[in-house]
């Protein structure tokens, strides 16, 4: 490991030496472009060299310097993949300098007309976001920037794991009528495939618990609609476990509304985030003595 770090400075030190000898009179007069690609192969080993030894830091300055001699020379493509390798090492150690690259990077991208590269490049920016660098309202950013290229080049079934990201941190944040909006309109467009129309009852049941944090009738209303566009939605043991709690909850029935939720999460386990809706929903029904 030490050996591979050494051996990593000695590069780095190569690279600054033929970087100044190619400043130089004589330098820019013989070859002095030929001494920068010398040097950004240095640098380029360099952070190889420090990713064995696992120095994730300066990995990722290596790469970033090399980037930056990309840019300058007009290597656009070089520039920005030596940016997301830059990103990817940095990702070990500092995410908020791998959002700074990937950044970089996505702006090449976008200059290059390359949407489909910038948006999988916002995607990994908004996955850092929920894991590392958590901030939620940032991700959501991210993840909405994302889907919006990847509409644009018609790749609709990414653009749509993104937007149901959005959904599932809008209703986390309480912005239920932005998680409703995506979630139906998403089962809206699954029902357009058939080989994605049955997961549009799942959007459905979603969006269904969504307006039922916001409005019992809203929420009966909605279920009626959803039926009504996914008759085969009808049958299903989410639009019976929304009939039951939507009973219960106009009744004011905490513990048959327990009890159903139970009962279902028995058979088919219910995720973090069904149990975080689910809650918010008995709650309401707990503090508020008049849901009618």
């Amino acid at each position: 490991m030490a050996d591979n770090e050494q051996k990593a400075i000695q590069l780095m030190a190569e690279a600054e030496k033929k970087l100044h000898s190619s400043k130089g009179f004589f330098g820019s007069l013989f070859g002095g472009s030929s001494k920068v690609e010398e040097a950004v192969e240095c640098y380029q080993r360099a952070a190889n060299m420090f990713k064995m030894a696992k120095k994730w830091g300066s990995a990722g300055n290596a790469f970033c310097e090399a980037a930056s001699y990309h840019a300058k020379a007009g290597s656009k493509h070089d520039a920005a993949s030596n940016y997301v390798d830059a990103a990817n090492c940095y990702k070990k150690s500092d995410p908020n300098e791998a959002v700074t690259c990937l950044l970089k990077a996505i702006e090449i991208y976008t200059d290059m007309g390359r949407f489909t590269m910038a948006a999988k490049h916002h995607q990994a920016i908004a996955e850092l976001y929920e894991t590392e660098a958590v901030d939620l309202d940032r991700a959501v950013q991210h993840y909405e920037q994302a889907a919006d290229y990847f509409k644009g080049e018609d790749n609709n079934s990414s653009a749509n794991k993104c937007l149901l990201k959005v959904a599932q941190y809008a209703a986390q944040l309480d912005n239920y009528d932005k998680a409703i909006q995506i979630y139906e309109q998403v089962a809206a467009s699954s029902l357009e495939s058939s080989l994605l129309k049955y997961s549009a009852k799942e959007y459905f049941f979603r969006a269904a618990l969504c307006h039922m944090c916001v409005d019992v009738l809203n929420a009966q209303h909605a279920l009626e609609r959803y039926q009504e566009l996914y008759p085969a939605f009808q049958d299903s043991r989410e639009c019976k476990l929304l009939k039951v709690l939507i009973e219960n909850m106009e009744e004011q029935n905490a513990e048959g509304f327990t009890e159903a939720v139970k009962d279902y999460d028995s058979i088919s386990r219910l995720d973090q985030w069904y149990t975080t809706i689910l809650l918010r929903i008995k709650k309401q029904l707990n503090d508020d003595p008049d849901l009618r």
